[in-house]
């Protein structure tokens, strides 16, 4: 192999590889995927986390949640209180494969007839024997155009909360979370975007 192609293997490996990561920790500007904020009240915010589809709905949530602290520390309170939660997924069904090609107008090649009484033949296939009508087979599907592609699930999660932030004690409520503590606990779990 020439120098020339290894390092344009490993330059497409390494685009191919950027491409196929799950959403980072980051805000969503630009079209990216990632969280956004919008003040409700003065102490009232609603939270979102878009992921993509490799990124997994516990990381979503995981996610919010650490946004939702972050957002609660930087607006100078203690606590926050979810008010309201709830975690959307999208899903969508796409080909995969050789039928998936966009250049493929989804003709399908189809070699059978139907011969006396009506009954249906296929293209000649020789292997499968021979019927006393002749060759008889279901149908004959064209090995470059037939049945060469699969179908994937797609899914994409969004987490949606809206949250009223405090300061002081936190309540000992399950629905409080004291936003110092949740930073701590969860900065192991994010994952930021390289530079």
């Amino acid at each position: 192999m020439s120098l020339f192609k290894a390092i344009a293997a490993s330059v497409a490996f390494a685009a191919l590889a950027a491409c196929a990561t799950s959403t980072p920790y980051q805000a969503a500007d630009g079209g990216k995927r990632g969280y956004t904020n919008q003040q409700i009240e003065s102490d009232r915010w609603r939270v979102t986390f878009n992921g993509n589809s490799l990124t997994d709905r516990e990381t979503v949530e995981t996610y919010l949640l650490y946004r939702a602290a972050e957002l609660t520390d930087q607006e100078g309170y203690d606590y926050f209180r979810v008010v309201q939660r709830e975690t959307d997924a999208e899903r969508r069904l796409v080909e995969t494969g050789f039928g998936a090609d966009p250049f493929y107008s989804h003709f399908y090649c189809d070699y059978r007839f139907y011969g006396r009484a009506g009954r249906l033949y296929g293209y000649p296939r020789g292997f499968y024997g021979r019927s006393r009508l002749g060759y008889r087979g279901h149908y004959y599907h064209d090995p470059f155009w037939g049945h060469s592609y699969d179908v994937r699930e797609i899914v994409r999660y969004e987490a949606i909360a809206e949250i009223k932030l405090g300061r002081g004690e936190k309540p000992d409520d399950a629905a409080y979370f004291n936003a110092d503590e949740v930073l701590m606990n969860l900065a192991g779990r994010i994952q930021r975007p390289e530079a």
